[in-house]
């Protein structure tokens, strides 16, 4: 069904960009073609006619559009968010039997150098 009103959506779409490229922006459009008032469809009538049909045809993709929500195909299983997962699993640590060390402890001094060591022979 989603598939069918997706095809729908684009036939109604491509007819409402042909219609709206027919039209003139001055209101003659495909009625300026038509020189004389008798024919079978006048000046007036074919203006009214692309103006109804654009916007029946711009209402149809709006609704069409409204109604396609409904069939979204949607997995059969529900899974949380990977964030939401990794929450769940993460491991709680007891901030107070472990600090952090972030290079502010202090470093072992290293042993002094002894003065036998610096002393030349003689």
């Amino acid at each position: 069904m989603y598939v069918f009103i997706s095809i729908l959506i684009l036939i109604a779409s491509i007819l409402l960009i042909l219609i709206v490229l027919i039209q003139n922006s001055k209101g003659g459009g495909l009625a300026s073609g038509f020189s004389s008032s008798n024919q079978i469809m006048g000046v007036r009538k074919t203006t009214d006619f692309l103006e109804k049909a654009t916007w029946t045809l711009a209402g149809t993709v709006v609704v069409l559009s409204i109604v396609i929500t409904a069939f979204i195909p949607r997995a059969q299983h529900t899974t949380q968010s990977e964030i939401k997962e990794q929450i769940n699993n993460a491991v709680t640590i007891d901030p107070n039997t472990v600090a952090p060390d972030f290079g502010t402890a202090q470093q072992p001094a290293t042993a002094p150098v002894s003065s036998e060591e610096e002393a030349p022979a003689n």
